[in-house]
């Protein structure tokens, strides 16, 4: 793919979105919406008072809150004013979050008033050097006070194409969080992927999953296709199936444990879905009975994908119709094996499977998936040994292993580093994963190796069991065992009230390793 057409700056497809679509909706947030025009205004009057304060390019602006339309607008005045958002996931703890403001340097920090306190915790450790400016109190530092008086005219900013204009955070599920740069020209590309995916029609997307993460960066690229942005503050399953109908929603995204409470709603087959064009799954596998059932429920909308941080959204995409055999709903669903994979490479991305030595691999043969494409960020954040580590030959490696069929669909069967060898076999934990969620009555399931004196690393099982579902740990190992065989079945299953996860929802095997493997020097 050739990067060279998205080698620009993002700003002037915000400010053209803005003034383009003046009167349309833009966000609605419980009984408010805003214009287009609005959001113009209201996030040039941010950017010209961040600007009159010092605040410079390159300048880094937080946004602590949970999901609202002010913390959207408050994202488009840092960017407006040249400065690089910093997201902030408000589900971290007070330490992690202080220590992320710290480590990458925050100069202006617009935060909801129940953050409060990790704010001030923040300002303390730093001398109150940056802007504070709460975003829903009238009195002082409130918003409507601190932008009081400021031009509502765009202020010009140049931005170059390797410019920052985000740092977020990666997902620390195999280790500690590292920065990842994306750009002005990361963000062109993916602007052109969401314009792409709305070019049918007249896009109206809800966002539930967290701003801080895919759920920013789709409002941000889908202003210049004039979408009407739904957003609610948390996830609640019960008013997503009443708000898709409510505002003909056509779009929208959730990991597969969203997806899950949704089905897992009473009246889940009772509300209207007619509006609905392309429903996003990703950030982790999903269930393929929990999958079939989303697609009886919701229609032929069912979009799977492939994303990272380091390279976002549109590494691979699952389209709705390839659910289905021959591209056909009336057909029937596709294979398990097509269902299982996230689809294939995007109009912005090339996709490769590498050997250690970097070498392409065939179709069918596992290997890491690596990735081409002008969403590859820059690397991350003052870590260029990190980076180098991820970079080979022109190639992004993901840290994933999968291989290509020969159709081009992207299979993936474990994180690099979560292989199993287990009596001197290699044993792929998602590969595992799968088969058991495969089994009825199973929600969830997380895979890891535990040290073993026989085997080495057994392959050891924690699942999550629909409420009411009576099995056994020996019949889950039986089931398994049948479906995948003996080297690669579980040794031991423990059935959890609850998976652990990160605060983003996605499954995080880590506290499980730690528990597994603790006291020990070696971890494999």
């Amino acid at each position: 793919m050739d990067p060279k057409p998205f080698d620009r700056s993002f700003l002037p497809v915000i400010d053209s979105a803005l003034r383009r679509h003046r009167h349309r909706d833009c966000l609605v947030f419980r009984d408010q919406a805003f214009t287009y025009g609005e959001v113009d205004r209201l996030s040039a009057k941010i950017a010209n008072r961040l600007i009159e304060g010092g605040f410079q390019p390159d300048c880094k602006g937080a946004v602590y809150s949970l999901n609202s339309a002010l913390s959207f607008i408050a994202t488009l005045g840092i960017l407006r004013a040249g400065g690089v958002w910093i997201p902030v996931n408000p589900r971290n703890s007070t330490s992690d979050n202080v220590a992320i403001l710290q480590q990458f340097g925050c100069d202006a920090l617009f935060f909801q008033g129940a953050f409060e306190a990790p704010v001030r915790a923040f300002q303390a450790a730093t001398g109150a050097a940056a802007t504070a400016v709460c975003l829903d109190r009238a009195g002082p530092p409130g918003l409507d006070a601190w932008m009081a008086g400021a031009s509502e005219t765009p202020p010009t900013v140049s931005r170059a194409p390797t410019d920052l204009i985000s740092i977020p955070l990666t997902g620390g599920t195999t280790g500690l969080p590292k920065g990842v740069m994306l750009s002005n020209r990361n963000f062109c590309a993916l602007e052109h992927g969401m314009r792409t995916t709305y070019a049918a029609h007249d896009p109206v997307v809800l966002a539930a999953a967290p701003m801080t993460h895919v759920g920013g960066r789709v409002a941000l690229c889908g202003l210049s296709s004039g979408t009407r942005t739904v957003i609610m503050e948390t996830v609640d399953p019960a008013a997503i199936l009443r708000l898709i109908g409510q505002h003909g929603v056509t779009d929208f995204f959730l990991p597969p444990t969203g997806i899950y409470a949704l089905l897992d709603q009473p009246d889940v087959r009772d509300h209207d879905y007619a509006s609905l064009k392309s429903f996003s799954y990703g950030s982790a596998p999903m269930a393929l009975d929990r999958l079939k059932e989303a697609i009886e429920v919701f229609g032929p909308v069912m979009r799977g994908g492939f994303g990272q941080t380091e390279c976002p959204m549109f590494i691979a995409r699952l389209a709705p119709e390839e659910h289905f055999i021959d591209n056909d709903p009336s057909k029937g669903l596709a294979t398990d094996t097509r269902l299982g994979s996230v689809g294939r490479a995007t109009a912005i991305s090339t996709i490769a499977i590498l050997d250690d030595a970097g070498r392409e691999l065939p179709s069918g043969t596992n290997g890491e998936i690596a990735v081409k494409g002008p969403m590859v960020s820059e690397g991350y954040y003052q870590s260029p040994e990190e980076t180098a580590k991820v970079r080979v030959h022109g190639w992004h490696l993901t840290g994933d292993i999968g291989h290509l069929d020969e159709q081009g669909f992207l299979h993936i069967v474990d994180r690099k580093k979560d292989m199993i060898i287990s009596g001197g076999f290699n044993v792929y934990s998602t590969e595992v994963e799968q088969a058991l969620m495969r089994i009825d009555g199973i929600e969830l399931a997380a895979v890891i190796g535990e040290p073993d004196r026989k085997w080495g690393e057994a392959v050891c099982a924690y699942v999550e069991v629909t409420p009411g579902a009576a099995m056994t740990p020996a019949e889950i190992m039986a089931r398994t065992k049948a479906d995948i065989g003996g080297v690669k079945a579980p040794k031991r299953v423990t059935i959890m009230d609850e998976l652990p996860r990160t605060p983003v929802g996605k499954l995080d095997k880590k506290p499980l390793r730690e528990a597994a493997w603790a006291g020990r020097e070696r971890k494999i």
